[in-house]
């Protein structure tokens, strides 16, 4: 049944996918960046609730009065990445627009990548890093001097349930260049949706939104080091059953591998 049902709603997203796609690049040419951004999190809500109905995947959000109030405010957005579930549930569920740090060999995806093209986001050449990161500075500083959030994935890929990868600073150094609060994020997507699965299982995803760290005055290491022990406590809170051991597994990924 499971098979089923995944096979189900991959179809669904690939029907789906087109026309959305076909209509971000016609429209995109006419109207502003954000409500563009605002077209694509629809259909990635049409995505998240279709994941409910036909696979069970439900979402629990908890710690939502923990993000910025102010249409303006900046922020760093930290994530677990266990799957591709929470690239499509946030957008879906974050009262501000986001804009992810993705390679740029995504923008080569038919359809999929070639509407992400059109929006406003900061894809980079991993390749060049030292080049990379002052892009991701200065189009991050632009993007939340309007509101937008930053969001990374700070081990770099999805992680297996029950491992952890390698905590890199990127993201809170784009923080600390910015004056911009970092926020971390638990998930627990790999319960439901397993790194790399084409079968999926019902179940419920913990999304947990954590408190606003400062990152003024701040180390870049040292402040990712509060992050990730926030992140990996939380992890143990909300699925104990993936930490026999009452601690992640090191991950043996590299960055780029999920």
């Amino acid at each position: 049944m499971n098979l089923i049902r995944s096979t189900l709603h991959m179809l669904w997203m690939i029907v789906t996918v087109i026309p959305w796609a076909l209509a971000v690049l016609i429209v995109s040419p006419f109207v502003n960046s954000t409500r563009v951004y605002w077209m694509c999190a629809r259909w990635l809500k049409l995505a998240v609730d279709s994941g409910t109905v036909i696979m069970g995947i439900r979402n629990r959000v908890t710690g939502m009065e923990n993000l910025p109030l102010g249409a303006q405010d900046g922020a760093v957005l930290l994530v677990k990445h266990q799957s591709a579930w929470e690239t499509f549930t946030l957008p879906a569920i974050m009262p501000h627009p986001l804009a992810y740090v993705f390679k740029k060999e995504l923008l080569y995806v038919p359809f999929f990548g070639w509407a992400m093209g059109r929006l406003d986001m900061i894809h980079i050449d991993r390749s060049r890093r030292a080049e990379a990161f002052n892009k991701v500075v200065a189009q991050g500083r632009r993007l939340m001097d309007q509101g937008v959030w930053v969001i990374m994935f700070p081990e770099g890929t999805r992680i297996p349930r029950g491992e952890k990868g390698k905590y890199r600073s990127g993201g809170t150094r784009l923080a600390i260049e910015c004056g911009a609060p970092v926020i971390p994020i638990a998930v627990t997507s790999a319960k439901c949706w397993p790194r790399k699965a084409f079968v999926k299982k019902p179940g419920i995803v913990d999304i947990s939104i954590g408190p606003a760290i400062p990152s003024v005055g701040r180390k870049p290491d040292e402040l990712m080091r509060e992050v990730e022990a926030w992140i990996e406590a939380e992890m143990l809170r909300l699925d104990p059953e993936a930490y026999p051991s009452g601690e992640a597994r090191p991950s043996r990924l590299k960055p780029g591998e999920g």
